[in-house]
């Protein structure tokens, strides 16, 4: 793996982490949208990643112990909707989305469950940000001894 390799895959692991991070900050902003363009109640997004540019499947890559890494980064495979984790049901008879008994449906939004997941995605663009540093640091050592430095 070449040094310019391990650029690429601290990169895409900042970039992934950073859209990441706009999803749960957009899933905070709408945590209490009732009613969105379709009429229903804001549902959850989550951001979804794989390897990028591989051929094979993880385990068989880690299984084959003497080739090479083979990886390149990570990629955002999708955003989708949290289908699983339903919305909260919330007495508020004066709210306009209220049904004929008073209740009103609010987004399936945690926010505890959202800002855990922020620390986690900042943490992972951290660890990324750092590798990139520390190969760029390996780098301009390695050109300094090429120099004569």
């Amino acid at each position: 793996m070449s040094i310019f390799s391990s650029f690429d895959i601290n990169a895409s692991g900042m970039t992934a982490e950073r859209f990441r991070m706009d999803t749960i900050s957009q899933n905070v902003a709408n945590a209490n949208t009732t009613r969105t363009e379709d009429g229903t109640p804001y549902r959850r997004k989550i951001v979804v990643f794989e390897e990028k540019n591989s051929q094979t499947p993880f385990h068989q890559v880690l299984n084959r112990a003497t080739d090479r890494y083979s990886g390149t980064g990570v990629k955002v495979t999708g955003v989708y909707e949290d289908n699983v984790t339903e919305g909260n049901m919330v007495y508020d008879p004066s709210h306009p989305d209220a049904d004929e008994n008073g209740y009103v449906m609010y987004p399936n939004v945690n926010i505890i469950t959202e800002f855990t997941n922020l620390i986690d995605a900042s943490r992972a663009y951290q660890a990324n940000s750092t590798a990139f540093s520390a190969s760029k640091n390996i780098a301009t050592m390695g050109l300094n001894m090429l120099n004569g430095s």
